[in-house]
């Protein structure tokens, strides 16, 4: 059984674990520890997702409550992948925010085709420098 925390204090290492087992440490600067910690300090919202001891997903975001939330990382141990667990991270994080915050994304690679099947709309004019 999954069980769901909010703002629940990850270590450093519990998040590079779970990064690098999501594929998502592919995108993510892991070599460099005082970055992930600020990643994990910084955080808006955290939300966990726990199987017993064990953290098997994520979402961290940045948000004002109110009109944006940048949902920044996303991760699911792709061992429990397709269990409806990243859709739970989604909507705990959702119920965290002001009823007009738009939930914002950029996807990983792997992921494009996984977020129009959970109601995403994909946004043509965003940039990156």
């Amino acid at each position: 059984m999954i069980e769901y925390h909010t703002n629940k204090e990850i270590s450093l290492e519990q998040f590079v674990e779970l990064l690098n087992k999501s594929t998502l440490g592919e995108r993510r600067p892991i070599d460099d520890e005082d970055c992930l910690q600020s990643m994990l300090d910084n955080a808006d919202i955290l939300v966990t997702a726990w199987e017993k001891e064990n953290l098997v997903g994520l979402a961290r975001s940045v948000s004002d409550f109110s009109y944006c939330c940048y949902l920044s990382d996303l991760a699911v141990d792709e061992s429990c992948q397709k269990q409806g667990i990243g859709k739970e991270l989604i909507s705990q994080t959702q119920k965290l925010l002001g009823p007009k915050c738009k939930l914002i994304l950029l996807s990983a690679p792997a992921a494009v085709d996984y977020y129009p099947k959970i109601g995403f709309e994909k946004h043509p004019q965003c940039w990156v420098k």
